[in-house]
């Protein structure tokens, strides 16, 4: 399956970002502590050239422990501030404020040397569709200041939002880039829920999902479907509805259904805490 999508409001979406970006001190970057690179919108770095960046592994109760500490140690490695959060729980959201100052700390600095004092720093927070922006500056804020869904494309321009005297946070719609040179993104994008489900064919996107699993994690389809999980996919996601008794008319099989009861289990963590990248980096 060819995995792509990139709506025209996406367009309209990096357009408004890149006539605000001129405002913007501190890009706030939210990718998916399950697949971090994968959630990486490489357009971003060439909008955010020059800025202060700071990377939040969100969802991380949803992904390995031992990968997500491996993956704030990649991203340090490479300069960047970074932070394992739970946009849900709240978790970490607390340790946000200091790791803003800590990034801005230059600009801060030029501002007090110039005699400005309290100009509230500005930040873009940014990130691909239904990585959980919006949760999070919610959880940040302590209040319901944005809308939120558990589906791409919820929010569809931008927001200003003032967090107190020092922070202002511009809340922008979750975009992609226009071709995936990598299908293997594609898919995984499509695993978490960032690509709408409505232009994917659900068997086959469970598939490759339990072929990933048979890799990573082989244990996790035979342990929650008490199943075998080591035939080929086709068999595997058969045997899933016959555990989960989705069957259709004349007692056959729904492979459609088992497969987005599959999606639903791992996109809610059901199946357990699973990280289906690995970083390569030296010493990890």
């Amino acid at each position: 399956m060819n995995y792509q999508w990139y709506p025209g409001h996406m367009t309209k979406a990096v357009r408004m970002m890149q006539e605000n970006i001129k405002l913007i001190d501190l890009i706030i970057e939210l990718v998916d502590a399950r697949i971090p690179l994968s959630s990486r919108n490489p357009d971003i770095d060439k909008l955010a050239a020059g800025k202060s960046r700071i990377v939040l592994l969100n969802k991380s109760d949803l992904a390995d422990p031992v990968y997500n500490r491996q993956w704030i140690r990649f991203f340090e490695s490479q300069n960047a501030h970074v932070l394992e959060v739970n946009s849900k729980t709240g978790s970490g959201v607390k340790s946000i404020q200091g790791l803003v100052q800590e990034a801005c700390k230059e600009k801060i600095e030029r501002d007090r040397r110039r005699g400005i004092v309290n100009r509230p720093v500005r930040a873009m927070v940014v990130g691909i569709p239904n990585v959980g922006k919006s949760t999070f500056i919610n959880a940040f804020a302590g209040k319901a200041c944005t809308k939120t869904g558990n589906k791409p494309g919820v929010t569809k321009g931008k927001q200003w939002i003032r967090m107190g005297k020092g922070l202002e946070l511009l809340d922008t719609p979750g975009i992609l880039w226009p071709k995936f040179e990598d299908q293997q993104v594609g898919m995984r994008l499509a695993f978490i829920g960032s690509m709408n489900d409505e232009v994917i064919i659900m068997d086959e996107l469970a598939c490759d999902l339990i072929h990933c699993l048979q890799q990573l994690y082989p244990q996790t389809l035979p342990q929650r479907y008490d199943i075998c999980g080591t035939e080929e996919p086709p068999f595997v996601l058969a045997e899933i509805a016959k555990s989960r008794g989705c069957y259709g008319r004349g007692q056959e099989l729904d492979l459609e259904k088992a497969a987005s009861l599959l999606m639903e289990d791992y996109r809610s963590g059901r199946l357990g805490r699973i990280t289906l990248e690995r970083p390569v980096s030296p010493g990890l």
